[in-house]
C-alpha cells in the first residue's frame, strides 16, 4: 500500500494527535452537555458546584415533556416504516430497472439532502397549508418522510448492488416464484441495507426540528420543537437532561447498527 500506517515513521504521532484533537473538539461540547444535565445549579452553569438528579425528575414529572417524547416516538416509528418500504419498492427499480430518465429520478429522490432544510421547510408549509395538514399527525409523518426516504434509499440501493443476483436466480430455477425468491432469498441478503435503512431513518425524523418547528401546533409538538420553544422561555438544566437522554438513544442505535455490521463482516 502507499500509504501505510506502520511505515509513517514520526508522521504517526502527528496524525494520533490530530485525530485526539478533532475527537476532542467534537466529544467536549456533548460531554458538557452530559454534566450539566447532573449540575446542581438552576441555570446552566459549568462547572456544575455539586451534583444532582433533581432536573431528571422534573422531566419525568412534567407531562408535557412526557408527551413530547412520546409525539416524537410515534411519528419516527410511521416514519420509519414508510420509509423502510417505500425505499425498498423505489431501490428495487433504481438498482434493476432499465428504463429512460432512471438517473433523473435517482437524483429527484435523493435532492431532499442537497435542498437546505428552511427552505424544504418553507415549500412543505406552504403546500400543507392548503392541504389543512398542519399541525396534525399525518403532516407530520408525511414532511418526516420527505428527509426520511433518501437515507433509505441510499442504504437498500446500495445493498441490492452489492448483492449477487445470481443466488435469487438459482432459487428462481429451483422452483421459487420471483416473489417468493425476493422475500426468502434476497431481503435476508441485503437485511443489513434495511436495518440501516431504519435506523437512519428513525433518526432523521426524530432530530428534526426545522421542518417541524413549521409543522408543530399548539397541540401537536415533538420532542426538538419543545426544546427549542423551552431555550426561548427559561435556560433549565431540564433541557440539558432531554438532550442527554437524545444523545444516549442516539449513540445507542449508532453502536446497533456498528453491531449489525460486524456480525455481516463474520
Amino acid at each position: 500500500m502507499l500509504l501505510d500506517f506502520a511505515r509513517l515513521g514520526p508522521w504517526r504521532v502527528v496524525l494520533i494527535v490530530i485525530a485526539v484533537l478533532v475527537g476532542a473538539y467534537l466529544l467536549l461540547p456533548i460531554l458538557l452537555i452530559v454534566a450539566l444535565s447532573f449540575g446542581s445549579s438552576q441555570w446552566l452553569q459549568f462547572p456544575p458546584p455539586g451534583w444532582t438528579l433533581r432536573w431528571y425528575e422534573e422531566l419525568f414529572d412534567d407531562p408535557e415533556w412526557i408527551a413530547s417524547f412520546l409525539t416524537s416516538f410515534q411519528i419516527a416509528a410511521v416514519v420509519t416504516v414508510l420509509s423502510v418500504v417505500i425505499g425498498l419498492m423505489a431501490s428495487f427499480g433504481l438498482t434493476r430497472g432499465e428504463f429512460r430518465g432512471r438517473e433523473v429520478l435517482r437524483a429527484l429522490f435523493l435532492t431532499p439532502m442537497i435542498l437546505p432544510v428552511v427552505v424544504l421547510a418553507v415549500a412543505l408549509y406552504a403546500f400543507f397549508l392548503r392541504l389543512h395538514l398542519n399541525g396534525t399527525f399525518l403532516g407530520f409523518v408525511l414532511a418526516h418522510l420527505v428527509i426520511a426516504l433518501p437515507f433509505s434509499i441510499i442504504a437498500i440501493s446500495n445493498a441490492l448492488e452489492r448483492f449477487d443476483r445470481d443466488i435469487e436466480t438459482a432459487a428462481i430455477v429451483c422452483g421459487a416464484s420471483p416473489l417468493e425468491a425476493k422475500i426468502r432469498v434476497t431481503l435476508p441478503g441485503i437485511r443489513l441495507g434495511l436495518i440501516s435503512a431504519a435506523i437512519f431513518s428513525f433518526l432523521a425524523s426524530w432530530d428534526e426540528v426545522v421542518i417541524a418547528i413549521f409543522m408543530a401546533s399548539p397541540d401537536l409538538q415533538t420532542l426538538p420543537v419543545r426544546i427549542y420553544s423551552t431555550l426561548r422561555q427559561d435556560l433549565s438544566p431540564v433541557i440539558a437532561a432531554v438532550s442527554t437522554l437524545l444523545i444516549a438513544l442516539t449513540a445507542a442505535l449508532m453502536a446497533l447498527a456498528a453491531l449489525f455490521r460486524k456480525d455481516a463482516r463474520s
